[in-house]
């Protein structure tokens, strides 16, 4: 039996804590990393924009400031991740 079923914010934080423990960013990555994949997960304008390379409709985005934190390299692995690990449908 469980206690309670998880709230989406409580799978987001195992899915980031997840992400962190496979990739062990350093430390001034885990803070956009974590909010960057939160709203990939959760934001299909997000996953949009990022499939589709059209970066600027990002400024009107509160993720921005995280989109931009981040390198190239991060910004290619958690979309990678996502759809290889994320079942998109538990956030919906």
């Amino acid at each position: 039996m469980i206690p309670h079923f998880k709230s989406k914010d409580e799978l987001l934080e195992e899915e980031c804590d997840k992400f962190i423990s496979i990739y062990k960013p350093a430390m001034k990555f885990i803070l956009p990393i974590k909010n960057f994949l939160k709203a990939y997960i959760m934001d299909s304008t997000v996953r949009d924009i990022v499939e589709t390379r059209q970066y600027a409709r990002f400024a009107t985005r509160p993720v921005r400031d995280d989109f931009r934190a981040l390198s190239q390299e991060w910004r290619r692995i958690i979309p990678e991740y996502v759809k290889d690990y994320v079942s998109l449908n538990t956030y919906m």
